[in-house]
C-alpha cells in the first residue's frame, strides 16, 4: 500500500489488535512486532508486500495497510546507540576474560557456511568494520589481527583501524602461527563450534595442541553476549517452487536419495546447506541476499522422510500443504535432540565434512552415532540439471539477454558522452532486468568497474568509490539475475567510446587473448570422466603464450533459481576431482587485469552436453562438450582480428548469429538495429 495513503500511518497496537481479531489471525500485536523484526532482518526483495503471507492469506485491505505501516515505522526507529570499534573490542575482551579464554576467533560466516549471511551473523563486520565476503578476526587480551585474502588488501585498510588490528593475509600468514605467537603456553583459545566445519576444527586443534594451546568450544558465542542490538534471525516466506520449473517432485528426489542411503546401510543424512534443502524439497525463500534460500537444517532418513528444522513462522499454509506429510516441520531448537535420537543404536549418519559444523558432528558422536564423512548427497544430482531445469534456464537467458541488449544500446549512446558513473550503470541495468515479471532479484552484487576499478577482481561500487566512466577507457560489467526459472551470470568488457590510443593496441591484444581462451573452453570436446581442472589450461593458454595469466578460477557451477556459485564442479587450476556430467552448468570466464589501469573478463554460462549423433560418430569413446547459454553480444570493437584463427572467427560469428536470432523477436526499433550491428559478422 502506498505510504501516502490514509493507512500509511500506523495507528497503534490497540487498533492493530482489533484488526487482527476481526481477521481471525490468532496473532497479538506483540507477536506481530516480533515477526516484523525478523522480516526487517531479511532482504526487502522485489515484492515488499510478500511478507504479509506470514500473517495470513487474503488479508483485509485495512489490516494489510496497518501491517505495512507498522513495518515502515519499525524500520524508521532509531537503532541503539552505536559503539566504536575500540569499545566493541574491549567489550569482547572482557567477555573472554569472564569465560577464562585467552583468545577467540570471529569468522565471516554463519551456521551454514554459506556465501551470503544474514545481518544477525555479520559478527566480523560488527566487531571490526570489515564488510568483505571472507575473513577472520582473532582477538587476545593484548593483540588482535584481521586475516583477509588478496581481494581485500586495500578495503581492509580503509575499514579496519590499524591501531586496533594487525593486517594479515588469509593464505600467506597462517592463522595458527599468529595464535601460537600471541598466546602463552597452556593458553585457552575459544571458538564457536557452530561457525566452523569439523575439518577446520580438527586441523586447527592438532596444530595448536602441538604448541601447548587448547582449542575450546564455546557453549554460546562471547561476541553475541556483548553485541547490543544484534538483529534477530531473518524471517522471509518459504514458498513452493513450481514443479514445472523443478522438473522432479520432491517425493521422487527424496526416494532416489533415500534408496542410495539404504543401499549403503546409512540411516540418515544431515543436510546443512540451505540450497540442498531447497532443491530437495522444491522450496525457495529469501532469508539472505541474492540467493532464494530459506535458512534451515534437515535430516533425510533412509525411509525418504525428512525432518525440516526452521522457524515455523516462515511457512504459509500453502507451503505446509506442498511439503506433505513425509516432511516433519520442527523448530530449530529441536535440532539437537533430533540428532541425539538419530544416533541411538550407533546408527550410521552421513555428514559432509566440508560444510557441516563441528557442533553437529560432535553432538552426533557424543550421542553414539557412527558419522560417515562423505559429500552432501544432494550436491551432485542438484548440479546435473534435468530437462525442465535446462528449459527454464534457457528461457531465463533469453529474457536476460534481451534486458542486456536494451541496456547495451543505452550504454552505447550514453557512455561516450563521459557523464556516466558506475552506480548509474548499475541502476540502469537493474531497471532493464526488472521489466521481466519473472525477475526476482540480482544473483550477486553487480561488479561495475570503470578503468582501474575493473582490475579489482571482486570490486563492489559504493558511493565513496563511485567512478566516472572516462571516454577511451574500458568498463568491466559482471552481473546476474535470479528468475523464477533460472539463474544468470554474465560478464562483458566494454569500450567507452574509442579506446585510448596510448593503450589501444595493448587493450585489444589482451581482450583478444581472453576471447581466444573463452572460445577454446566453450568449444572443448572431452571424454566422460574429465574434470574441470583438466580443462582449465585451455582458457589460459593464449594468455600464457604472452607471459600473462589471471589469479581466479575459470569457472564455477551455477544453480537453477538457486546459488550462482554452486558445487561440486568447477574449472580451476586447483585440483577438482568431480567429473563433468551432462546437465552441469558452469561459467566460462577467463580474464586479464592490469593493476591501476583496466580489467578484462568475458563470461558466458555453458552447460555440459553429450555430443550429437553427427559429432559423436567418429569418436572412439563417449565424449562431451558445452552449449553456451548466455545470449549477449561480445564487444567487437576490442577484437584484434589478426590474432583470431579462422575457426575462432567462425565461432564468434555463429555465436552472434545465435544471439541475434534468439533475441530479435524481443527487441525492435533502434534496439533491434543496434543488435543487428553488434552481432554482424566480423
Amino acid at each position: 500500500m502506498p505510504s501516502d495513503s490514509p493507512s500509511g500511518i500506523y495507528r497503534g497496537d490497540d487498533a492493530l489488535a482489533t484488526l487482527l481479531t476481526e481477521a481471525g489471525t490468532g496473532r497479538s500485536p506483540a507477536e506481530i512486532r516480533a515477526l516484523v523484526a525478523g522480516v526487517l532482518a531479511a532482504p526487502e526483495g522485489e515484492d515488499p508486500a510478500a511478507w504479509l503471507e506470514l500473517v495470513g492469506e487474503g488479508l483485509p485491505t485495512g489490516l494489510a495497510g496497518q501491517l505495512q505501516a507498522l513495518k515502515a515505522a519499525m524500520a524508521a526507529e532509531a537503532p541503539p546507540p552505536a559503539t566504536g570499534p575500540a569499545e566493541r573490542l574491549a567489550d569482547l575482551r572482557a567477555a573472554l576474560k569472564r569465560r577464562d579464554l585467552d583468545g577467540f576467533i570471529v569468522p565471516r560466516g554463519d551456521e551454514h557456511q554459506g556465501e551470503y549471511v544474514p545481518p544477525r551473523a555479520q559478527r566480523l563486520a560488527w566487531l571490526t568494520g570489515f564488510t568483505g565476503s571472507a575473513g577472520n578476526a582473532v582477538v587476545t587480551a593484548a593483540r588482535a589481527a584481521i586475516f583477509v585474502d588478496g581481494r581485500y588488501t586495500l578495503q581492509v585498510q580503509g575499514e579496519v583501524p590499524a591501531d586496533l588490528y594487525e593486517y594479515k593475509h588469509l593464505v600467506e600468514d597462517p592463522l595458527t602461527d599468529w595464535i601460537v605467537a600471541a598466546l602463552p603456553d597452556g593458553g585457552r583459545f575459544g571458538f564457536d563450534p557452530w561457525l566452523h566445519t569439523i575439518g577446520w576444527v580438527e586441523k586447527t586443534r592438532a596444530t595448536l595442541e602441538r604448541s601447548g594451546i587448547l582449542l575450546v568450544p564455546c557453549e554460546d558465542n562471547p561476541l553475541d553476549s556483548v553485541w547490543r542490538g544484534q538483529p534477530p534471525a531473518p524471517l522471509a516466506p518459504v514458498v513452493p517452487q513450481d514443479e514445472a520449473f523443478a522438473g522432479d517432485g520432491s517425493a521422487d528426489k527424496r526416494g532416489r536419495l533415500a534408496e542410495d542411503l539404504g543401499r549403503k546401510g546409512i540411516a540418515a543424512a544431515v543436510l546443512t546447506q540451505p540450497d540442498s534443502i531447497a532443491w530437495l524439497l522444491n522450496i525457495r525463500g529469501a532469508d539472505v541476499p541474492c540467493t532464494p534460500l530459506p535458512l534451515s537444517f534437515a535430516i533425510l532418513s533412509a525411509d525418504a522422510s525428512v525432518d525440516l528444522f526452521l522457524d515455523g513462522r516462515k511457512l504459509a499454509p500453502r507451503t505446509r500443504a506442498h511439503l506433505g506429510n513425509q516432511v516433519r516441520v520442527r523448530g530449530v531448537e529441536e535440532f539437537g535432540p533430533a540428532l541425539d535420537a538419530l544416533a541411538r543404536g550407533s546408527a550410521r549418519v552421513l555428514a559432509d565434512p566440508s560444510c557441516t559444523s563441528a557442533w553437529i558432528v560432535d553432538r552426533l558422536q557424543l550421542a553414539g552415532a557412527r558419522v560417515e564423512r562423505d559429500g552432501d548427497p544432494c550436491a551432485l544430482p542438484k548440479a546435473c540439471k534435468n530437462e525442465a531445469e535446462l528449459a527454464g534456464t534457457r528461457a531465463a537467458h533469453v529474457r536476460d539477454g534481451a534486458a542486456l541488449v536494451r541496456f547495451l544500446h543505452w550504454f552505447s549512446q550514453e557512455a561516450p558522452k563521459g557523464g556516466l558513473t558506475e552506480l548509474a550503470v548499475v541502476e540502469k541495468l537493474l531497471a532493464c532486468r526488472r521489466e521481466s515479471d519473472r525477475f526476482r532479484g540480482v544473483s550477486f552484487e553487480t561488479i561495475a568497474g570503470a578503468g582501474p576499478n575493473g582490475a579489482i577482481v571482486h570490486y563492489r561500487v559504493t558511493p565513496e568509490t563511485d567512478r566516472r566512466l572516462e571516454p577511451g577507457s574500458l568498463f568491466l560489467l559482471d552481473s546476474g539475475a535470479q528468475y523464477l526459472d533460472g539463474t544468470t551470470d554474465v560478464t562483458r568488457t566494454l569500450a567507452v567510446g574509442e579506446p585510448d590510443p596510448a593503450l589501444a593496441a595493448e587493450m585489444r591484444d589482451r581482450f583478444t587473448r581472453v576471447l581466444k581462451g573463452h572460445i577454446a573452453l566453450s568449444t572443448a570436446r572431452f571424454p566422460r570422466g574429465t574434470t574441470g581442472s583438466q580443462l582449465d589450461v585451455l582458457a589460459r593458454l593464449p594468455l600464457w603464450q604472452a607471459g600473462l595469466d589471471y589469479d581466479h578460477g575459470t569457472g564455477h557451477g551455477v544453480g537453477s533459481f538457486l546459488s550462482v556459485h554452486e558445487g561440486p564442479q568447477r574449472i580451476s587450476k586447483v585440483g577438482n576431482t568431480v567429473a563433468l556430467q551432462p546437465g552441469m552448468i558452469l561459467s566460462d570466464e577467463p580474464g586479464y587485469y592490469k593493476t591501476g589501469a583496466y580489467g578484462i573478463r568475458i563470461e558466458n554460462l555453458i552447460v555440459v552436453r553429450p555430443l550429437d549423433a553427427g559429432e559423436a560418430a567418429a569418436a572412439e569413446r563417449p565424449m562431451l562438450g558445452f552449449e553456451p547459454l548466455t545470449l549477449v553480444p561480445i564487444d567487437r570493437t576490442l577484437i584484434e582480428r589478426p590474432l583470431l584463427t579462422a575457426e575462432e572467427a567462425a565461432w564468434l560469428d555463429a555465436y552472434h548469429a545465435h544471439v541475434r536470432d534468439s533475441l530479435a523477436p524481443l527487441v525492435d526499433g533502434e534496439v533491434g538495429r543496434w543488435l543487428a550491428a553488434a552481432t554482424a559478422p566480423l
